[in-house]
């Protein structure tokens, strides 16, 4: 079974910044891609930023420039540091990964979503 945890939601102030986490766990042969989307009440869940297995990356337009995404591959962790923050990016934010788990194959898995607010 696989399992996707995240932390790092919150409020913070417009201008703010916020770091999320997410980390993979269970039985995973291989990752071949994490990312980060979100759904906004109301909206459609989009994507926010995305990183493949080798490093490469791609942002959503209305997040480029402040939003940037990390990942340590040896602990199948990501990260989306957020800065800059405006109250449109207020949205759950779902971690993604893109992996071939040892039983079920290769699909797409989610973690529970964490809130992100940006309010004065």
């Amino acid at each position: 079974q696989v399992q996707l945890v995240e932390s790092g939601g919150g409020l913070v102030q417009p201008g703010g910044s916020l770091r999320l986490s997410c980390a993979a766990s269970g039985s995973i042969f291989s990752i071949y891609a994490m990312g980060w989307y979100r759904q906004a009440p109301g909206n459609q869940r989009e994507l926010v930023a995305r990183i493949l297995n080798v490093g490469s990356t791609n942002y959503a337009d209305s997040v480029k420039g402040r939003f940037n995404i990390s990942r340590i591959n040896a602990k199948n962790t990501v990260y989306l540091q957020m800065n800059s923050l405006k109250p449109e990016d207020t949205a759950v934010y779902y971690c993604n990964a893109d992996l071939v788990a040892t039983i079920r194959g290769r699909g797409d898995y989610w973690g529970q979503g964490t809130q992100v607010t940006v309010s004065s």
